[in-house]
């Protein structure tokens, strides 16, 4: 048994409450069970409790024994000098607040259903990757649609956090946040950390002052370690020259980066870090401001147009320097466009959302995700197993939020769907 279960077993008060007693033989009645505490401290605060005849205020701890009181140091941690009650599953020894004065034990040890704890152990146990896998049937749709309503939101959030701490690195600067984003978006998956690194290499500072297209190519290239493979031809001429001129202005030559920094393995030319270089450039010779853009588009279509803006025409018929295509690409394809909104937009409307209170933005990114397709993966493979099928980016955003959150840490008791399985489950014979 692991101390959460007592968590959920006190949080809903899962218990057999007849002639309810401390330890020490005192009746116990509880008024209010508390408000579960994540953060440092007692498990539940704002308890109210009825011990005797007194009614006692304060905090409630949690244990499987009451000994991990003292194992955890809370006899000398004036944090836990509020709890009126230890609620434990055996109370071995009493233990005491800093003063010395006795602490309420509650022991729950022979007061909670066996088919619960049973039904508990079967989750914690189970070998699938979803861990309710032989109980998802017996759950309601509405229960299931509603946890994964929730986990997209909880996923929006935490990926909301990771551009806050972004904005946070920069000092509050939207549009070198948004820039970066954007950069590490591009990267998609192989060569993400490498245009991570460009983006922190080539301030959007500088590429915003560029008045050309041909600009802003130089100065990503050229910090992106590439020019040395231009040499020979009129276009890499005037790259180099351009770069050489920017460099010195900016002082970017001790941040370039080298071509080894880039993956090319095992990747179809279109999706080459060149390619994607040129296709990046088109997006930023045309705006600014990145931020604005990437919160204000109207829709679907507006942010396919963002991101699908043509690149220059060297870069429509090569894929990398002096290397020709067999077929003119004039940009990126609409499925990399989608995922672009995905991974790129979507946390960035999160992100201000968070900051700025305005909730519009958070419900713009939900709206976007449920008008996308997005093929299935090998986490939402395994939900489409059980007989769960999803209809757009939004479902599949919301299951890889349920396996990453709840499933394989196997937070059974936190989900909506195993709280479920637990009030259902009935005793054997």
């Amino acid at each position: 048994m692991k101390e959460e279960f007592l968590h959920y077993i006190w949080q809903h008060q899962y218990f057999d409450k007849t002639s309810l007693q401390t330890a020490d033989g005192e009746a116990v009645q509880v008024l209010r069970v508390g408000y579960y505490n994540t953060d440092a401290g007692p498990d539940f605060r704002e308890a109210i409790i009825r011990i005797g005849e007194v009614e006692w205020s304060g905090s409630v701890e949690v244990h499987l024994r009451a000994s991990d009181w003292q194992r955890h140091l809370h006899q000398v941690d004036q944090k836990y000098d509020q709890v009126v009650l230890h609620v434990v599953w055996e109370a071995d020894v009493p233990i005491s607040r800093t003063d010395g004065s006795l602490v309420p034990t509650l022991e729950l040890k022979g007061r909670v259903a066996l088919h619960l704890l049973h039904t508990y152990q079967q989750l914690q146990q189970s070998r699938n990757n979803i861990p309710c896998a032989g109980f998802w049937a017996q759950v309601p749709e509405i229960t299931k649609t509603a946890m994964l309503n929730r986990t997209l939101v909880e996923r929006l959030e935490l990926k909301g956090e990771e551009v806050l701490q972004l904005h946070r690195l920069y000092n509050h600067d939207w549009e070198q946040t948004a820039y970066h984003v954007l950069c590490k978006g591009f990267g998609f998956k192989i060569n993400q950390e490498a245009f991570e690194r460009l983006a922190k290499a080539l301030p959007f500072s500088v590429v915003r002052k560029q008045q050309s297209p041909l600009g802003v190519e130089a100065l990503l290239f050229g910090q992106a370690g590439f020019l040395a493979d231009a040499e020979g031809g009129e276009y890499g001429h005037q790259l180099t020259k351009e770069y050489t001129y920017l460099s010195h202005k900016y002082k970017l030559q001790d941040t370039a980066m080298q071509r080894h920094h880039w993956n090319f393995l095992r990747m179809r030319p279109a999706n080459f870090p060149t390619v994607r270089l040129a296709q990046l450039a088109a997006v930023l010779a045309q705006h600014s401001s990145i931020l604005a853009k990437l919160l204000e588009a109207p829709g679907i279509k507006a942010y396919e147009a963002l991101f699908q803006a043509p690149v220059s025409e060297y870069w429509q018929q090569h894929y990398m320097f002096g290397r020709r295509m067999t077929v003119r690409q004039k940009s990126m394809g609409k499925g990399s466009a989608h995922n672009l909104i995905i991974n790129v937009t979507v946390p960035l409307l999160a992100a201000y959302a968070s900051y700025s209170g305005e909730r519009s933005y958070l419900e713009k990114a939900v709206a976007l995700l449920e008008g996308l397709r997005e093929a299935s993966n090998k986490v939402t493979r395994l939900y489409e197993e059980l007989g769960w099928k999803a209809t757009s980016a939004a479902d599949n955003q919301g299951a890889l939020g349920l396996y990453k959150l709840y499933c394989q840490p196997i937070n059974c008791l936190r989900c909506s769907i195993g709280n479920k399985i637990m009030k259902q489950t009935k005793p054997t014979a």
